[in-house]
């Protein structure tokens, strides 16, 4: 999904999250998943110009995957001890307290790059036969889902 964020599109991507958790049977991710889209799509409000990102959501086994693209230079980083008023330099700092792993890979070949973390299920979820996509494959993201084409 390729969008133009806005201030508050992350409350539509984590319901968007939180839809994928569910049918997958991770509902437990829930938490952590819509955390780390909070703060990983604030950071392309604040800090990539045109507000132009591609998501990702992906399910793993035992899992799932998020990763956010931007055409933006520069690379996050990390903050260390951010000042106990400022509302900023938390972001990174949130997302690697509540996931098992994050990173970041700079694009190849153009400008920009993919921030991306993962969450692992405490149990393995149940695999409904419902989870194949119109060609009978099994879904391992939204793209072979026609309801996701809606």
């Amino acid at each position: 999904m390729t969008f133009t964020i806005g201030e508050h599109s992350a409350r539509h991507v984590r319901r968007i999250v939180r839809t994928y958790l569910t049918d997958w049977g991770m509902a437990e991710l829930t938490d952590a998943a819509e955390l780390g889209v909070t703060e990983l799509l604030s950071n392309v409000v604040r800090h990539v110009p045109d507000r132009r990102c591609t998501i990702l959501i992906l399910r793993r086994p035992g899992g799932m995957r998020v990763e956010i693209s931007d055409g933006a230079p520069g690379l996050p980083v990390q903050g260390t001890s951010p000042d106990d008023l400022s509302t900023r330099g938390r972001g990174l700092v949130l997302l690697d307290a509540v996931v098992d792993r994050w990173g970041v890979d700079p694009a190849v070949g153009r400008i920009g790059k993919t921030v991306w973390f993962e969450c692992e299920a405490k149990e393995a979820p149940a695999r409904p036969a419902e989870w194949r996509g119109a060609s009978g494959w099994p879904m391992l993201d939204g793209r072979d889902d026609p309801a996701a084409r809606q």
